[in-house]
């Protein structure tokens, strides 16, 4: 059993937050011993994309550091005893824009003082973005694919290591595809804009199909009215998203245009309710890979190309199984228990065969 510290967002809207907690409960069930080191609510809350999900957490979860301020990207600061005051044998550092780096270097030289190996995992999307002045105090560098060492890191290309973002385990539902009526579902907090495309498109296809797009945002509703519009407000916990999917046919992932290397949380946390995912043609995706020909999501280019893979969807059941069976395909090769062996696997390598670059 080895003692495992993070240092992440937890029990938050975001990326970061799903991560730590997909490969913290997945170390406990194999007998880890973990504590998880979470920013204060106020200070994360100062983003935009951190709202807290659950009134209660972990009795393992302790809140003791302050995220940089957005507007001056400075304050930030790190409690350090309450760390350093327990003994770990491996640290990772879910590694974010607005975390205080200055501190976490600080951190970080007195976790390996004692000996303590620690894995930072790469979450910024831009080199701008990674406020380190060296990231050789690491032990090692932990990336979702080579795109981040190719377009940010490649100095650092012998640390850094491809551990897949994690995918929720498959749950499976019992609905039959448009059993009573065309039902359409998105949630989260996107951006207005994002969800345009989407509603263009279930537009010109009311025309065709009996149908309901259900939206849950946890900010304000959106500005449409149309009749197949059904929208409530809420944060939704993951069994409530599962069980939305399942009433649902189709997952629409609002995502909008970046620069930025990312990988979609969102696609990572539902894709196991195999139910058929439509998203947009945007970095988050790009790296999907393609069994038989079909990819675990339908990528659309434009409201046009949209509004015929929607159809495809709706009247190719032969397409439809195999969009299912690439979804369930992927969703097993990136379990969440997966990933996180492979963090232990990394852990346990000795220390001259850590440093392995990435092809």
């Amino acid at each position: 059993m080895y003692a495992i510290g993070i240092l992440s967002r937890w029990n938050a809207t975001c990326g970061i937050s799903m991560h730590a907690e997909m490969i913290a409960h997945e170390f406990i069930k194999m007998g880890h011993y973990v504590k998880v080191f979470a920013p204060h609510v106020d200070s994360a809350n100062r983003w935009w994309h951190h709202r807290i999900i659950r009134d209660e957490e972990e009795n393992f979860v302790i809140r003791c550091y302050d995220e940089l301020d957005p507007r001056t990207m400075s304050n930030g600061r790190i409690e350090m005893e309450k760390i350093l005051s327990e003994n770990f044998d491996l640290f990772i550092v879910e590694s974010y824009a607005s975390i205080p780096y200055n501190d976490v270097e600080k951190l970080v030289k007195r976790l390996k003082e004692r000996g303590t190996k620690v894995f930072a995992v790469i979450h910024e999307g831009c080199r701008e973005h990674i406020g380190y002045s060296d990231m050789r105090i690491f032990d090692a560098i932990v990336v979702f694919d080579e795109r981040f060492v190719n377009e940010m890191l490649p100095e650092y290309r012998d640390i850094a290591h491809v551990i897949p973002y994690p995918c929720h385990p498959i749950v499976r539902g019992n609905r039959k595809f448009a059993e009573d009526e065309l039902i359409f579902f998105s949630f989260g907090r996107q951006p207005v804009g994002e969800y345009l495309d989407y509603i263009r498109a279930l537009d010109w296809l009311s025309k065709r199909f009996d149908l309901i797009y259900r939206v849950v945002r946890s900010d304000g509703l959106l500005p449409f009215n149309k009749p197949w519009l059904k929208q409530e407000r809420r944060r939704l916990s993951n069994e409530e998203i599962f069980e939305l999917l399942h009433k649902s046919d189709v997952h629409l992932i609002p995502k909008g245009k970046t620069k930025n290397v990312v990988v979609s949380s969102t696609l990572c946390q539902c894709l196991g309710a195999l139910i058929p995912t439509i998203v947009p043609n945007t970095r988050h995706f790009e790296n999907l890979p393609e069994y038989d020909g079909v990819r675990p999501a339908v990528v659309y280019e434009d409201v046009e190309d949209l509004k015929e893979k929607i159809l495809r969807i709706v009247e190719d059941d032969e397409f439809r199984k195999k969009l299912i069976k690439a979804a369930e395909r992927f969703v097993e090769e990136n379990r969440s228990d997966k990933v996180a062996k492979r963090f232990i696997e990394l852990f346990e390598k000795p220390q001259s065969l850590v440093s392995i670059a990435v092809s």
